[in-house]
Formats: structure tokens, C-alpha cells, sequence
């Protein structure tokens, strides 16, 4: 999760060597790992709600999309081969039909998504999200199988499954964290002692590099650049763990409370990185500092408790600013709250969205409820001031949505949606 403030980090360049065009959105939560996207849309929704491009059923998952050359990919839970297994699933962009599915192994999910009480029913299913680089599709499983599959067919091109061939470790309600693709490698956490933190070759799946003992957690890597060296991060049992991308080299470290799990990615904004987690853990910054020793972090503020602490949802950065859904599931009421990153200072609170996903988009906060509704909110710190809201789709929305080509792409449990948000949308929708 990067942002944008303090010093500004908006001119990084993030290259790929298996380049995304700039209107995809290839990863979870977009090109830059931080939930940021410059796209116009438009200023407000129309009354009338949404022009909708497709809504198609796309039962039992809380993975999110990825969006390029022409295709939308997710993953779903469906029977096959008489078993319950994980499916990665491509579909038209412009009419959401399938266009190939690819089962990636068993699912089972240990207890978790589904309690059954009144406010959390609505079903389960994988959490991990498809990242696209060029004509790959990378995955990896909730098993922590990682493949790598052709993004026109979905034909396996390679694979790689850590818990057999990496003494993987994985953890209750098992893998939710996405894997990270950039510069041809593919980065992700979940191996065993002295190679917990592993970087394959994009291209053939070969390992070029494998190092750490942490235990991992349900958190998705981010690559960002810190006082002007780029970097992988890891929030791990352990904490933040900074790594170089090429050879795993530990650049920092930043120990961080864990209990039960840690959903949300680490959020960098220019030299703060922040980190949180429920579960009564907290949250916090850090402010990374660099001298001829190498890098250090120091402690900006620490809040334990769930108050200002992120379940999974993970937050957004506008102008030294998070704002962010806050809270251990209150599904239905958990609150969106406004923090100043530097401080930690609680600025506002505004209850109503439950566990959903968070975006920037074009300067404005955009949430995605629990329960469906997207609203378009003023970054302001001195009040919640929400523009609009519409609602978008059923059942249980636990993810951020993609945006790609002034269309948005989102899912639940129960369906997934593509709605038209760019500035000619309110005129009927621009194909």
C-alpha cells in the first residue's frame, strides 16, 4: 500500500519488464501496489445510479480483479472433479463472459468468511487476487500452490507449490495474500526457515533468491521507492521487513505486534511506512531513514486496540492523510475514518461501510461497502463530506474494486459487476 504524501511520492516510476499498459490494472490494488488511480471519473453519480456494461453470477470468492489486454481475472470456489477446488477465471472485459477457467487446487478454508451469524453469512471462498504482467497470469493458492498460467488461455506454464517443495508454512484460514510481480520477478512470503521470503523468475518459475525465517501472514507484498531505493515489503508475524528486489537482501526491519491475522498491505507514504492489523493488535507509522550505515526505522506512534486498527481493508494516503475502514469486523457498521499519518490523530469518524475495500481515484476516496454500495467521498480532513453513492451489486463484498478504462470492476460473493465511471458515464455510458 503506498501513498502519496510526505514527501510527495507521486514521480516514482514503477517498471516493469513484463509491462502493463497504463490503463490496466494488473495487481491488486493497481499498477503501483497502493490502491491509487489518476483516471478522471466522473465528478458525482447520476441519480438514476451507474451505467452498468455487464453483472454476471460469479458465486464464493473474495478475491478481487485484475484487468488488461481485454480481459478480466478472479478467482471463484466450484466443484471440480467431485472436490471443492479454486478456479481462476478469465472473462471478456467489455461482457464479463468466461472465456477459461483453471482449477488451482483444493479449497478449504478452515472456519473462516462464513460464520453464520445474522451480520456474516453470505459464503466464502478464495481470497488471493490474479496478477497479470504481459501474457502471464500469476496465482497463488490458498494452499500456497503458486502457477503461472497463459493470460489467453489459462494453459499452465509453470508452478511451483511451496508447502512441498519450500518447507512451506501456512497459517490458520491459510493463504489470502497476492502475489507481487515487477521486473520479472515474482515475489511471495509462506516458505520455511531461510526461505520464508522467495522471489521466482517470472518467465520459468526458477527461484533467484530465497532467505528469512519469518512466519508469514495474510498480507500482500508492495514494491515502492524510499528515500530513493526501491524495495520489496513484507509485513510478517514479525513485522515490516524491507527486502531488496533483486538479491532479498534485508534493507530495514520494523517489529509489529501479531495475533491471529494480518490482512492489510504495508502503505508507504515517501518515507513513512504504515502498518496495522485487528485482532486487539493496533496500528502504526514508521518513518524509514537512510545514512552511510544503511537504512533505519524509528517509531512515529503506535495505538493498540481496534479503534484505529484495519481488519483488511487497506487504506489510502491523500495529502498526509489516511483514510481508511477501520474496526474488527462490524460487518454492516464499521466506520471510515480520516488519521493524520504522521501523528495518528483521529480527525473524523463516519460509521455505515463494514469490512469493504478502499480506493484514490482521480483525487477522491472511494469506498466499496461490505454490503455493495460504492461512495465517492472529498478527501477532507476537518469532516466526512461524501459526494455520492449507488449500489452496485449483492451478497458480501470483502475486496477493493479494479479500475481500468473508466470502468469499474467489482465483485462479491454472489456476482461481479462492471459499471462505467469515466467522465462521459453519466451520459449513458461510453463504450
Amino acid at each position: 500500500m503506498n501513498w502519496k504524501p510526505l514527501p510527495l511520492l507521486a514521480g516514482i516510476a514503477v517498471s516493469f519488464s513484463l509491462a502493463a499498459a497504463a490503463a490496466d490494472w494488473p495487481q491488486y490494488r493497481g499498477p503501483n501496489h497502493d490502491g491509487i488511480c489518476a483516471d478522471k471519473i466522473l465528478p458525482a453519480w447520476p441519480a438514476a445510479g451507474l451505467h452498468q456494461f455487464w453483472k454476471q453470477p460469479l458465486k464464493d470468492g473474495f478475491s478481487s480483479f485484475s484487468v488488461g489486454g481485454g480481459k478480466v481475472f478472479t478467482v471463484v470456489a466450484r466443484e471440480v472433479d467431485s472436490a471443492n477446488q479454486e478456479v481462476a477465471v478469465a472473462m471478456d472485459a467489455k461482457t464479463g463472459a468466461e472465456l477459461w477457467a483453471a482449477p488451482l487446487g483444493v479449497a478449504r478454508y478452515d472456519g473462516g468468511g462464513d460464520s453464520g451469524t445474522p451480520d456474516n453469512k453470505g459464503g466464502d471462498g478464495p481470497r488471493s487476487t490474479p496478477s497479470l504482467a504481459g501474457d502471464k497470469v500469476y496465482l497463488l493458492s490458498s494452499r500456497l500452490v503458486l502457477k503461472c498460467v497463459e493470460a489467453a488461455t489459462g494453459k499452465e506454464v509453470w508452478t511451483s507449490d511451496l508447502m512441498k517443495e519450500h518447507a512451506g508454512r501456512n497459517i490458520h484460514w491459510e493463504n489470502a495474500a497476492s502475489p507481487l510481480v515487477e521486473d520479472g520477478l515474482v515475489f511471495v512470503a509462506g516458505g520455511g526457515p531461510g526461505e520464508a521470503l522467495l522471489a521466482f523468475s517470472a518467465k520459468d518459475g526458477k527461484v533467484v533468491w530465497k532467505g528469512q525465517d519469518d512466519m508469514m501472514t495474510q498480507s500482500t507484498p508492495v514494491a515502492a521507492t524510499i528515500l530513493g531505493v526501491r524495495q520489496v515489503i513484507f509485513i510478517t508475524q514479525t513485522g515490516l521487513v524491507a527486502v531488496a528486489p533483486k538479491t532479498g537482501s534485508v534493507l530495514w526491519r520494523q517489529s509489529f505486534p501479531y495475533k491471529t491475522s494480518t490482512g492489510i498491505s504495508p502503505v508507504v507514504s515517501g518515507d513513512i511506512v504504515y502498518s496495522s492489523a485487528a485482532y486487539g493488535v493496533g496500528a502504526g507509522a514508521y518513518r524509514i531513514a537512510k545514512s552511510a550505515e544503511g537504512f533505519s526505522s524509528s517509531q512515529l506512534w503506535f495505538e493498540g486496540g481496534n479503534g484505529k486498527a484495519n481488519h483488511w481493508s487497506t487504506p489510502v494516503v491523500k495529502d498526509g492523510y489516511l483514510y481508511g475502514i477501520c474496526d474488527q469486523a462490524k460487518y454492516g457498521k464499521a466506520p471510515l475514518k480520516c488519521l493524520e499519518l504522521a501523528t495518528g490523530k483521529e480527525m473524523w469518524t463516519k460509521p455505515g461501510f463494514g469490512p469493504g475495500g478502499c480506493l484514490l481515484v482521480d483525487g477522491k476516496i472511494m469506498v466499496l461497502s461490505d454490503a455493495g454500495d460504492l461512495v465517492l467521498i472529498k478527501p477532507d480532513a476537518n469532516e466526512y463530506s461524501e459526494i455520492s453513492r449507488t449500489h452496485i451489486l449483492g451478497g458480501k463484498c470483502w475486496n477493493v474494486p479494479a479500475i481500468s478504462n473508466g470502468r469499474l470492476y467489482a465483485r462479491s460473493t454472489k456476482e461481479g459487476v462492471c459499471v462505467d465511471i469515466s467522465p462521459k458515464g453519466g451520459a449513458g455510458g461510453a463504450e
